[in-house]
């Protein structure tokens, strides 16, 4: 027996004849009072559906020159969740599958109604519509959180990495529409299909990665570090899919970075600051012995090696002045600049050793804004990556690309070679005073470089392989009356 004794029923059809033979059915249904409208035509169908809510419809497959899965496509198009249930002359498989498939709850043969069918197909059409709606609010209710949740969630397939479902923290890591990412896979994320290939192949071997962190690409070409929690599931079908949530970490790894650099600054100048003071000392009380020895000695041949003695003790302190100047704050005159002329006259100042090598220099400096710096700190700092760079690539076939763009509150700077490139270990010495892979030079240029860049109260990030080149990023904070 139906379990609600009031349902309001909506039956369409364009024969009377049928119409009243099955409000007699209706009738019969023992406890039960149904309220039947009719709509004898497909127009009076719609507006009625349209504008009343009703529990469930009956609706007859012939409806003048319409149908009843034409009457099912609207129904669907307009999202309304009233149950339906089609009325045929005879069974025909194709037609009974279609409507199913349209969202049909249910059908029925004219020829074979009688009382007990139709309350049996009520009770059933009724409950799989609650269970239905029960269905339709947790989804909605899941999709809610996934949407308004602050981290990128996405469900692709493993076979070719396209996108079946992803919230909106997706677009906003990657800087693609929503739009785009349906029309696109993982793949150009990735950076490549093999990058994207050993994701893939890791968690179909596992079943789930935790905190697997890999380098995205957005569409502006910005590469973002990335930790990803995936796991494989299975859907009803058998169909295997890839669901995974996203983190840009980034900033979490520059930031953890920068301090590792600061900290390991900071001890170094404790400690060439002790021993600088150390080696002060004595050198002083050797160069006054000097002074001393030089005034009462009189033999001439003596005298040279006292030279010698002069020009190492003087060559010591010059060292020990070279080091704590490294690490002792630059100080700076700020003043407000534009940010492409000071890159501009940066390139001047080491266009002869450009064009000495040969090295094509490609310059996009089309953004640019005003910076409160000192400029000829900056233009120094700025000098001493693009000798680095130029030296690093061959003659004639070097290329250097300096860019220049704005993101958030930042100024960037981009210093790009293709030269010899580095480890990553001679990246993380980098800054260090006195280290350096070439034959000449103290090392100390990258050291001041970093000392001036953050007594701008800026950041410099470097990318680096082996054999293909070197990237330096400037970061520069733009002034708050500018931004």
């Amino acid at each position: 027996m139906l379990s609600r004794s009031n349902i309001k029923l909506l039956l369409v059809d364009d024969d009377e004849d049928d119409y009243f033979l099955t409000c007699d059915y209706l009738k019969q249904i023992p406890g039960q009072n149904i309220e039947v409208t009719w709509a004898k035509s497909f127009s009076m169908a719609i507006s009625k559906l349209t504008q009343i809510k009703f529990d469930i419809c009956f609706f007859d497959f012939r409806l003048g020159a319409k149908t009843g899965l034409d009457l099912l496509r609207i129904v669907k198009e307009h999202r309304i969740s009233t149950p339906m249930v089609m009325l045929t002359g005879k069974g025909h498989k194709e037609i009974d599958e279609e409507a199913m498939k349209l969202g049909a709850m249910d059908y029925l043969i004219k020829g074979e109604l009688d009382t007990e069918k139709i309350e049996r197909c009520i009770r059933y059409s009724l409950e799989r519509a609650q269970t239905l709606q029960t269905l339709r609010e947790s989804e909605a209710q899941y999709k809610s959180i996934f949407d308004n949740i602050q981290q990128a969630i996405v469900l692709t397939s493993p076979v070719d990495g396209s996108f079946l479902y992803f919230n909106p923290e997706v677009s906003v890591l990657t800087g693609y529409s929503p739009e785009e990412l349906r029309n696109m896979t993982t793949i150009s994320m990735f950076g490549s299909n093999a990058s994207r290939q050993n994701f893939a192949t890791q968690l179909a071997q596992y079943g789930q990665l935790d905190n697997y962190e890999t380098w995205l690409t957005t569409k502006s070409g910005e590469k973002k570090l990335c930790q990803i929690n995936a796991f494989k599931r299975t859907d009803s079908n058998g169909l295997e899919h890839f669901l995974g949530v996203v983190r840009d970490i980034t900033h979490v790894r520059k930031a953890e970075k920068e301090h590792v650099i600061s900290e390991k600054v900071a001890a170094t100048g404790r400690l060439i600051r002790t021993l600088a003071h150390e080696v002060r000392n004595p050198l002083t009380n050797i160069n006054l012995s000097l002074d001393q020895l030089a005034s009462e000695l009189q033999d001439e041949e003596l005298h040279f090696f006292l030279e010698i003695i002069q020009r190492n003790s003087k060559r010591i302190g010059d060292l020990i002045s070279e080091l704590l100047n490294s690490y002792r704050p630059a100080a700076v005159s700020l003043n407000m600049y534009s940010g492409s002329l000071v890159i501009e006259e940066s390139i001047q100042q080491a266009i002869d050793r450009l064009n000495l090598k040969n090295i094509q220099l490609k310059k996009d400096l089309s953004i640019d804004t005003l910076l409160q710096i000192d400029a000829e700190q900056i233009k120094i700092a700025l000098l001493n990556i693009v000798i680095n760079a130029v030296e690093a690539m061959e003659t004639g076939n070097g290329i250097l690309e300096i860019k220049s763009t704005v993101r958030g509150s930042s100024y960037l700077i981009s210093i790009k070679d293709n030269g010899m490139g580095m480890s990553s270990e001679q990246i993380d010495r980098l800054f260090e005073p006195y280290f350096t892979s070439k034959s000449t030079g103290l090392g100390l240029g990258l050291s001041a470089t970093l000392n001036i860049i953050q007594a701008h109260k800026g950041s410099i990030e470097v990318e680096s392989t082996l054999g293909e080149g070197s990237q330096f990023i400037i970061s520069l904070p733009i002034p708050q009356q500018v931004a």
